[in-house]
C-alpha cells in the first residue's frame, strides 16, 4: 500500500512532460486575422489529434520574445512576426532555423515566404480604397490620389514615411519597379517629400487600422491608403461600396516563427507544415482577404475569391514588394524627416 503513493508520483512524472508536448502555444495579432487562422488552421490541427493549441494575442513585441530567449524560459512556441522582426530577430538569434524538409517544397511558395528562420502565412497589401457611391469616376492610379482638381476631397495616409514615400514617387511617374532604386537617392526622397507637400493640404493621416474605412463610411476623406484586409472586413459587414484600386499597392508577408529554445519544436513544426498546405492556406483566403503564400492554394480558390486577393494575377500584376532591407537601411533617417515634415 505505501507503493501506491510512489507509483502514482512517478507515473505522473513520466506522464506531465509527454502532455506538456501536445500543448502548442500559438501567438498572432488577434482580430479578424485571428479568427480566420482559427478556422483554417487551429481548428483542423487539434481535429487532426496532433496537439492542443493555446492562442494568445499580442501587438508585435519582439521584445517579450528576447526576454524569454535570453532567460531560457520560452512559454510561446509560435509566432506571428511582420517582416522587419523577422529579419532583425533571425540575425540577432532569437529565432530557430527553419526546417523546410518539414515544411514542404520551397518551388510551391512565392519567393518571400522562404526564410531561413521563418514560413510566410499570408501576403497583405497596403492599397488605395474609395466609396463608389460617392465617387463617380473611380481612381485608378496614385496620379489620381493626388490629383484634387480631377477627384475633391481629402486624403487619408497613414502617418509615417513607409508606404507614402513610395506612393509618391508612383504618383510622381516613377515605375514600381524603379521606385526603391530612385528613393534611395538624396534627389529621390527629395523628389517624395516634395510630391508628399503638394497633397499636404488635403492629407487626413491615420495612425491605427480601423480608421481608414471609417473616414470613408463617415465621408472624411474621398480615398484613402488602406490595409486591403479592412475593406475585405468592412465589406463582409455590409460595406459593399468600399472598392480597392490595387494599381501600385505595396504589398507585404507576416511570418510564422519559433522562438530559439522552444521545447516544443517538433509540434511546431507540424503546426506550421499543416497551416503552410494548400488546403490550410485556401480556407484561410476564404476567411479573411490575404493571399495564400503556397501557390497551390490559389488552384483551390473560386474567381469570386482570387478578385479579394493581393496575390491574384490581376492585383498583383503592378503591385510593389515593400522592401524591407531599405527600411532597415534608411527607414529611421526618413522616419524622422517625415515627422519633421508633418509637424511643419
Amino acid at each position: 500500500m505505501k507503493l501506491k503513493p510512489l507509483m502514482i508520483a512517478l507515473a505522473a512524472g513520466i506522464c506531465l512532460p509527454v502532455l506538456a508536448q501536445s500543448q502548442l502555444t500559438v501567438v498572432n495579432f488577434g482580430g479578424a486575422n485571428a479568427a480566420a487562422q482559427k478556422k483554417a488552421f487551429f481548428e483542423p490541427f487539434e481535429k487532426s489529434g496532433a496537439g492542443k493549441i493555446t492562442q494568445v494575442e499580442y501587438n508585435g513585441e519582439q521584445a517579450k520574445i528576447k526576454a524569454m530567449v535570453e532567460a531560457k524560459n520560452i512559454t510561446w512556441d509560435v509566432v506571428e512576426v511582420e517582416s522587419p522582426d523577422l529579419n532583425r530577430g533571425c540575425d540577432e538569434g532569437l529565432f530557430e532555423k527553419m526546417d523546410w524538409s518539414r515544411i514542404g517544397n520551397k518551388a510551391d511558395f512565392q519567393p518571400a515566404a522562404v526564410n531561413e528562420c521563418g514560413v510566410g502565412i499570408f501576403v497583405w497589401s497596403t492599397v488605395m480604397a474609395y466609396d463608389s457611391n460617392k465617387l463617380k469616376t473611380p481612381p485608378t492610379s496614385w496620379a489620381d490620389f493626388w490629383d484634387t482638381k480631377k477627384i475633391p476631397g481629402k486624403r487619408g495616409m497613414r502617418k509615417g514615411a513607409r508606404y507614402n514615400l513610395e506612393f509618391a514617387l508612383m504618383a510622381d511617374g516613377v515605375k514600381s519597379a524603379d521606385v526603391y532604386k530612385v528613393l534611395a537617392t538624396k534627389e529621390g526622397a527629395d523628389r517624395a517629400f516634395k510630391k508628399m507637400t503638394e497633397l499636404k493640404p488635403n492629407i487626413q493621416f491615420w495612425e491605427a487600422g480601423a480608421q481608414p474605412p471609417q473616414f470613408l463610411v463617415a465621408g472624411d476623406v474621398a480615398m484613402t491608403t488602406v490595409y486591403n484586409g479592412r475593406i475585405d472586413a468592412a465589406q463582409r459587414e455590409g460595406k459593399k461600396n468600399l472598392n480597392i484600386n490595387w494599381n501600385g499597392g505595396i504589398y507585404d508577408l507576416d511570418y510564422w516563427v519559433m522562438p530559439k529554445g522552444t521545447p516544443n519544436k517538433d509540434l511546431a513544426l507540424k503546426f506550421i507544415a499543416l497551416a503552410s498546405s494548400p488546403d490550410a492556406q485556401a480556407e484561410y483566403a476564404r476567411n479573411i482577404s490575404y493571399g495564400p503564400t503556397n501557390n497551390k492554394a490559389l488552384l483551390k480558390l473560386d474567381p469570386k475569391v482570387l478578385a479579394l486577393l493581393p496575390t491574384s494575377p490581376a492585383n498583383s500584376k503592378d503591385a510593389l514588394h515593400f522592401n524591407t532591407a531599405f527600411w532597415a537601411d534608411q527607414g529611421e533617417a526618413l522616419e524622422k524627416r517625415f515627422a519633421a515634415w508633418a509637424a511643419q
